[in-house]
């Protein structure tokens, strides 16, 4: 075993010596990738909490290498699990010759359980004292190294696209990304009690679909060889759950993936997590309660309290939220009034005299959503709800009855994000037919992420849909505010990452058989 693990090696050097010892472990009889189990009686943390009762009791530990100190015939090292850290110490006349010979063939990174008793050491430090170990585990490449600082090492992984195109190393070396995860997890617990408490029916419906549609987004398209057709990722589950409406489900929601061929940003992955609900004879305001249960009951699952500070702000998610129109709400940030804009011209004008590039962007409703992202969205701290948005943005929305030029939607916002999305949902078939070709006339004119035609969606609403709202509200997004990150990739375990270029894993000696 080597005293100092971080020793200037190379990393083939390194490997080489890893495998000597997997190989002189397999010579012992003691091959770690024969080992099926090890039924551990505690895990670490808990024998932290609990020394006080569990002193000189008998324990059985595992967990990963983290640090190594040979001192001739004792070692000590730490293992750690999900829960925490705990020191082994081993001496060769508790383990005898081959027991602590194995103890040597331990390296920062295997896995190794550890049966024995609680103790403290002279220093103070918990440990448990080693009667057997059983190597678990060869990590055959090591733990990428950190700087030096006061003659220690400790282990890091710096470089961003690193740490996200090897997250299971990330994970390993920094503690706090996986606390970012388990709030994730307690998030999604969180939001799926909610909506059953609420009364909601949690579904399931296609990811591939042939004909996508629920948003304006570019789909990733595939093929389906028995039946000859084309098929696409969804970008939304929606035209679905309101199928389920039409055949009775007066609640439903569902939790999952999208897929949406686009630009990937901090706030945007091409594929993300999202929960959509709909919700028979109610209008969108009842989703602006759903939405102030949601996102606040989750801060409680995460913080215990709905007073959070996230970006260096301090926000309060504690319901009833503000209830503010779009239009009001650029009006007073942008100084922008669209509601007298007649047209695209006029309202291109007004952008352009408002200093907003909107340059190579068609339509009413995208230039005042480029007002919105650039001029609103930015400088909102608190949460608040905005509602009523032109019908260009809303093709699967109900008209305002006073204003038709407008649609019964609101969006969600807080800390500069955008979390959630409703409105009133269009069952009106004729209607919708139209606001289809609308969509199919901006497809022709170069609106790639425009709406396609669905036939058996229309075919479905001429069954008949009672009045129903409708919310889509971004896990992802939902996870950035509460757990405090600014990049969407910083919640996505694996985001999507652009292929490792030739070269960028070198093939090391003796990785590969043959």
């Amino acid at each position: 075993m080597t005293s100092n693990p971080h020793e200037e090696l190379t990393l083939t050097d390194q490997i080489q010596s890893r495998l000597a010892k997997l190989e002189r472990l397999r010579e012992m009889g003691r091959d770690p990738f024969t080992v099926e189990r090890f039924d551990r009686t505690h895990a670490l943390q808990e024998i932290h909490d609990r020394f006080a009762e569990m002193e000189n009791s008998d324990v059985a530990v595992a967990g990963r290498v983290l640090s190594m100190r040979d001192m001739g015939k004792a070692a000590f090292f730490h293992i750690a699990d999900q829960t925490g850290r705990l020191q082994i110490y081993a001496r060769k006349d508790d383990l005898g010759d081959q027991g602590f010979e194995a103890v040597r063939m331990l390296d920062t990174g295997d896995f190794a359980g550890v049966t024995g008793f609680v103790f403290r050491t002279r220093t103070g430090e918990i440990s448990v004292h080693a009667r057997e170990l059983t190597v678990l585990s060869k990590a055959i490449r090591p733990l990428p190294l950190g700087k030096e600082k006061d003659g220690h090492h400790w282990y890091d992984l710096t470089d961003v696209e690193s740490r996200y195109r090897q997250r299971y190393v990330d994970l390993v070396v920094h503690p706090e990304v996986r606390r970012v995860f388990e709030q994730r997890a307690a998030i999604l617990a969180s939001v799926r009690r909610t909506m059953t408490a609420l009364g909601y029916i949690e579904v399931e419906t296609p990811i591939l679909q042939p004909v996508y549609g629920g948003a304006t987004a570019r789909p990733f398209v595939s093929h389906h060889n028995a039946l000859d057709v084309d098929l696409y990722l969804r970008i939304a589950p929606e035209l679905y759950l309101k199928r389920l409406v039409v055949g009775g489900f007066e609640k439903v929601f569902e939790i999952g993936k999208n897929f949406r061929n686009e630009g990937i940003d901090t706030r945007h992955n091409p594929e993300f997590t999202m929960l959509e609900a709909y919700e028979s004879y109610r209008d969108f305001p009842r989703h602006m309660e759903v939405i102030e249960q949601i996102v606040s009951e989750a801060a409680m699952a995460v913080h215990t309290k709905t007073q959070i500070e996230v970006f260096g702000q301090e926000l309060d998610l504690t319901p009833p939220w503000p209830r503010l129109k779009l239009y009001d709400a650029i009006r007073e940030r942008a100084g922008i009034d669209f509601a007298g804009a007649p047209d695209e011209a006029a309202a291109r004008e007004m952008a352009e005299k408002a200093h907003v590039d909107v340059e190579g962007i068609t339509g009413f409703g995208k230039i005042v959503d480029e007002v919105l992202k650039t001029r609103v969205i930015p400088h909102i701290t608190n949460p608040v709800f905005l509602y009523e948005y032109p019908i260009e943005l809303s093709p699967l929305s109900k008209k305002n009855p006073v204003n038709p030029r407008m649609v019964q939607r609101f969006q969600a916002f807080a800390a500069g994000l955008e979390l959630g999305n409703s409105f009133s949902e269009l069952n009106d078939p004729m209607d919708q037919r139209e606001r289809f070709q609308a969509q199919l006339d901006a497809k022709a004119a170069g609106d790639e992420e425009a709406h396609v035609m669905d036939e058996d969606f229309i075919r479905a609403l001429e069954y008949g849909m009672p009045p129903t709202v409708g919310l889509g509200l971004g896990i992802d997004r939902l996870a950035m505010l509460l757990t405090g990150q600014k990049s969407v990739r910083d919640v996505i375990l694996f985001p999507q990452m652009r292929p490792e270029e030739p070269g960028m894993r070198p093939e090391e000696p003796g990785m590969r058989p043959g």
